[in-house]
């Protein structure tokens, strides 16, 4: 079977386990400092094992932030394609998209219809491609003959121009071949008693499932 790592000081969201072939492919944690935002998990909403929506409150308003992971076959582009869901106030789509693209990766020569598929559902969420501050790549090889590459995707929000740019982490990549991405969430003080004024989002592709 597979199960979920938990860790204390986190809480931890995942679709629950069904059977081998629909174990969720995507997890989030969230420090337990951030109890006081009342994150909560709607898989009413979203009942895919690729996409986990998670929703939290600041200043009196329900904000969502959505991880996916898109395999090969670009099973949850074409699922969102066809799908339709009015979620007000999503902040941000991120994760493992598997698709090879020049708009996001120069150093590859090609464009890919899937691209636009993926900008016109950002587009329905009310969401722009963000631009990383740092242009490294997300996913490295561990084949000297492959290259490495921009396939971990981060959308943000349009109304808020506090949300615009993530960042690349190369060096955190010490579990996993993908470099995770990170953006800085301003929140309301008083929505939690911490010297800290800010949610630190990482995104990372299939994070932390172990097999038993």
């Amino acid at each position: 079977m597979v199960s979920v790592v938990n860790y204390p000081n986190w809480l931890t969201f995942t679709r629950p386990y069904t059977n081998e072939n629909d174990y969720s492919r995507v997890i989030i944690y969230v420090n337990i400092r951030l109890f006081s935002f009342c994150f909560s998990f709607w898989k009413d909403v979203i009942d895919d094992r690729d996409i986990l929506l998670i929703s939290f409150f600041n200043k009196g308003k329900c904000f969502w932030m959505m991880n996916i992971y898109s395999d090969f076959l670009h099973t949850v582009v074409k699922y969102l394609k066809d799908t339709e869901v009015n979620i007000c106030n999503l902040l941000v789509i991120t994760s493992d998209f598997n698709i090879w693209d020049n708009l996001w990766n120069p150093s590859f020569p090609h464009h890919s219809s899937l691209n636009n598929d993926l900008i016109i559902i950002a587009d329905s969420f009310n969401l722009n491609l963000s631009c990383s501050i740092n242009q490294v790549p997300t996913r490295y090889s561990d084949n000297d003959n492959d290259s490495n590459l921009v396939i971990d995707l981060m959308f943000l929000w349009c109304g808020s121009s506090e949300l615009n740019n993530h960042s690349i982490h190369p060096d955190w990549h010490l579990t996993s071949d993908h470099a995770p991405l990170s953006i800085t969430i301003p929140i309301a003080e008083e929505n939690i008693d911490l010297d800290k004024r800010t949610i630190k989002k990482i995104a990372k592709r299939k994070n932390r499932l172990s097999k038993k």
